[in-house]
């Protein structure tokens, strides 16, 4: 009898499980207030309490729903669900849901998290600027390789117009001698 009713029990306990995952909807509200509270103490704290703040801080908030909105993706396993975004190739787990309750990241979490993305976009950008430095040095070593190349071939062709004139330079001076024999020799 006692294992009927634990069998029961976990039985009610999942049905009761499956019929209050909470939706995305759900899951996107507890992320906005995460995010409201975390952006309004930050922006406060950072920049006072007035209309520019103000202002800011329902730009910032919008901006990031309307990404919410769009790359929010909702995982469900049927007991749970849970939400999570695709970041840097990886998916990112945002929220938990589970008995109609979501639970989600806390503003030392969230900070973590923007912390982390920011310390990455940080690295990619540096990376880039190095890429960059790097193919600026590489087009430079290749304009210097062109011009030493340019510098090898106009020097050959000096070379080779003065290796033809000297050709013709010779060849001249062993006419005029085959002339200058050929008159002594009708002179004698």
């Amino acid at each position: 009898m006692k294992k009927l009713l634990i069998v029961a029990i976990v039985l009610l306990i999942a049905v009761l499980m499956v019929l209050t995952v909470p939706d995305k909807a759900a899951h996107k509200e507890a992320m906005m207030k995460a995010i409201k509270e975390y952006v309004d103490e930050e922006a406060t704290e950072k920049f006072g309490d007035n209309v520019l703040t103000k202002l800011g801080k329902g730009v910032v908030t919008k901006t990031v729903e309307l990404a919410l909105n769009s790359k929010l993706k909702v995982n469900n396993y049927g007991l749970f669900n849970t939400t999570s975004v695709r970041y840097d190739g990886k998916d990112q787990l945002l929220s938990v849901g589970l008995f109609g309750t979501v639970i989600t990241f806390d503003k030392e979490m969230l900070r973590e998290k923007l912390e982390e993305a920011a310390k990455a976009k940080e690295e990619a950008i540096s990376e880039k600027e190095a890429a960059k430095q790097s193919e600026r040095e590489l087009k430079k070593l290749q304009r210097e390789q062109r011009k030493r190349e340019k510098e090898l071939a106009r020097e050959q062709k000096r070379k080779e117009k003065e290796a033809r004139k000297e050709a013709k330079r010779r060849e001249k001076e062993a006419r005029r001698a085959a002339k200058q024999k050929e008159k002594e020799a009708r002179n004698q």
